[in-house]
């Protein structure tokens, strides 16, 4: 592993507090004493100064010694931080840090929605290190909440008193070439994992929006990417290992203690530490990807069809327009080759319209002048199409009448956007959230691919006249994928039908600036949106929160039905079962586990 490589995990995922720059004349610090994985291990602070050395040229080696320092330091944050123009490592910045105290830090979630402060955070190197953390905490009655990279909306494995973080496992253990299988240790990344494979030609069956996500984390959440005849990512998933707190380490699979496999494959954290995972992957694969622009009408003659002959297919669905985004992706034909096509526009003719509506906003809310003179505001031509959008957003986020502009020039973009795409399918199923964002995302039943029920467009259509009616700023857009079923008792996808398909579908509002006072409206704003579709949709379609996108109710009367309505839909009981034999001191727990399935309500 690179150094460079190195620091960035360990910013990543958490900040200790920064010392000040030795003095050349203070003497070298003591070697730690901690264990390596200790909360407070000082070989993981980033960007730690070297132990100088007096001497009698101490002061042109300390100017030597703070401008290479400063260098290090400028290169290792930017290759970190995802600032304008690295678009390379867009999306790395996961959590976010505040200055504490000491021996206090501040853990958030990617889009800064939840946080904890902590002073327990975890970072094994090892399944023997590992081991002996969950086994020292579980005889002190110590919580280690696991927690990946931080990319869930809902903050679902943050606590407040400890975490425990595998971003240091992050190895490939064994890959068979024959059989298509990978065995990884659970902190690697998708990327890093992906990459790492390639050389044997093979690759995951399907992904998520981004490939940031911990492999643990992933499959624990019940994450999923789109293609109605593959299942989401717990199911490719054949074997894993657990540290448990009662019972040690635990292999299990759907040869060996196939109850528990099933159970645990989506067991948000609660059961284990997901340390090892056993993978079955596909054959790598170069795709097509086909972007073109419909409408509903359209896409009710040839929504069967679309699902039923593209291995990759999602819609984005545009509010107060028409327009419907329709994103295929398929293999190249080993005959025909990648299709000739010729954009009809530019890059920069795609965007323009999105250019002048940003032009103009800015006039209108009279800013231009401010905007001009600000040197560290980038050059419009150098803003992608989403970095647009969050500045235009920025100037009135709850204003429903500039909200529909924005997402007719967004129809308009992607009507100019219209065409076809070649990579690897790491490169190709990927997609540009855009920034900071709450989210809300369902799964709901669409019956089989050779008996479609339309309930899934329906629900789009309920969606979006309740978004009219109520005059709700929403953004576009309203994202819908599809998946087979999943064998995982947990998954909001699961079921016994082999034939089942479900729908996904996202709603969302961008968080696109920092002050806290607009932030928080938006945030009123995007509950009222999503109680909205909860009462006029959820029952009715049998719709089921994304486990890394439900919210806790603060209303005990709210979170009373919550639980009761997880109930008629998930094993509750058997999952806390499994708890109270594998975690009996809930040191794997947080609140978010304990008011969705309490242990008191176990028979």
């Amino acid at each position: 592993m690179s150094r460079a490589l190195s620091l960035r995990r360990s910013l990543l995922h958490l900040h200790h507090h920064r010392p000040k720059p030795l003095s050349p004349t203070t003497p070298p610090p003591p070697k730690p004493t901690q264990n390596p994985f200790s909360p407070l291990n000082p070989a993981r602070k980033f960007c730690t100064s070297p132990t100088p050395t007096p001497s009698t040229n101490s002061e042109v080696r300390k100017y030597i010694g703070y401008t290479a320092l400063v260098i290090f330091c400028g290169a290792a944050t930017y290759y970190s931080f995802p600032f304008p123009g690295n678009a390379k490592h867009k999306k790395a910045q996961l959590f976010r840090y505040a200055p504490l105290p000491e021996d206090l830090h501040t853990v958030s979630n990617w889009s800064g929605t939840h946080e904890v402060q902590t002073r327990n955070f975890y970072q094994p190197e090892n399944i023997e290190q590992l081991e002996k953390l969950v086994k020292e905490n579980n005889e002190k009655k110590a919580r280690i909440r696991p927690v990946g990279s931080g990319l869930s909306p809902n903050g679902i494995g943050l606590a407040r008193s400890g975490m425990v973080n595998l971003a240091l496992m992050d190895k490939v253990l064994e890959v068979d070439k024959e059989k298509r299988r990978v065995r990884v240790e659970a902190g690697i990344r998708v990327q890093e994992l992906v990459d790492g494979i390639k050389e044997y030609g093979l690759t995951l069956q399907n992904f998520a929006s981004i490939r940031e996500q911990q492999i643990g984390g992933i499959v624990q959440v019940g994450a999923h990417g789109t293609g109605a005849r593959l299942p989401p990512i717990d199911e490719q998933v054949i074997s894993m290992k657990l540290v448990t707190p009662a019972k040690g380490t635990i292999e299990i699979s759907k040869e060996k203690d196939p109850e528990l496999f099933y159970l645990a494959r989506v067991g948000l954290g609660g059961l284990g530490v997901v340390s090892e995972v056993t993978l079955q992957c596909v054959e790598r694969q170069e795709l097509v990807e086909h972007t073109f622009i419909s409408n509903m009408k359209d896409i009710k003659k040839n929504h069967k069809k679309l699902l039923s002959e593209n291995k990759h297919v999602k819609y984005l669905h545009i509010p107060y327009t028409d327009a419907v985004v329709v994103v295929t992706c398929n293999p190249v034909s080993k005959w025909k080759g990648p299709p000739k096509y010729k954009p009809k526009y530019t890059t920069d003719e795609a965007l323009q319209h999105v250019r002048d509506l940003f032009k103009e906003s800015l006039e209108k809310y009279r800013i231009a002048a401010a905007k001009s003179s600000d040197d560290n505001e980038p050059d419009i031509n150098e803003l992608s199409f989403t970095e647009l959008r969050d500045k235009l957003l920025a100037l009135d986020p709850l204003n429903k009448d500039h909200v529909v502009k924005i997402n007719r020039a967004e129809a308009e973009f992607w009507r100019k956007s219209e065409g076809y795409r070649v990579g690897w399918s790491d490169e190709i199923l990927g997609f540009d959230c855009g920034g900071q964002q709450w989210v809300s995302e369902n799964c709901f039943p669409a019956g089989t691919l050779a008996k479609p029920s339309l309930k899934d467009l329906e629900f789009i259509e309920k969606l979006k006249q309740l978004i009219e009616k109520e005059e709700i700023p929403a953004p576009a857009p309203i994202e819908q994928r599809w998946t087979a079923r999943s064998q995982s008792s947990m998954s909001p996808a699961s079921s016994s039908a082999e034939d089942d398909i479900f729908s996904w579908v996202g709603i969302i509002m961008y968080l696109p600036t920092m002050d806290a006072r607009q932030r928080k409206e938006i945030t009123e704003e995007f509950f009222h949106y999503r109680h909205l579709t909860q009462v006029e949709l959820w029952d009715k379609y049998s719709a089921y929160e994304h486990w890394a996108k439900i919210e806790v109710p603060k209303d005990k009367d709210e979170l009373a039905a919550l639980r009761e309505r997880l109930r008629r839909r998930f094993p509750v009981d058997a999952y806390n079962k499994a708890r109270k034999e594998l975690d009996p001191n809930k040191i794997l727990s947080n609140n978010m586990l304990e008011k969705l399935f309490p242990l008191s309500e176990t028979n």
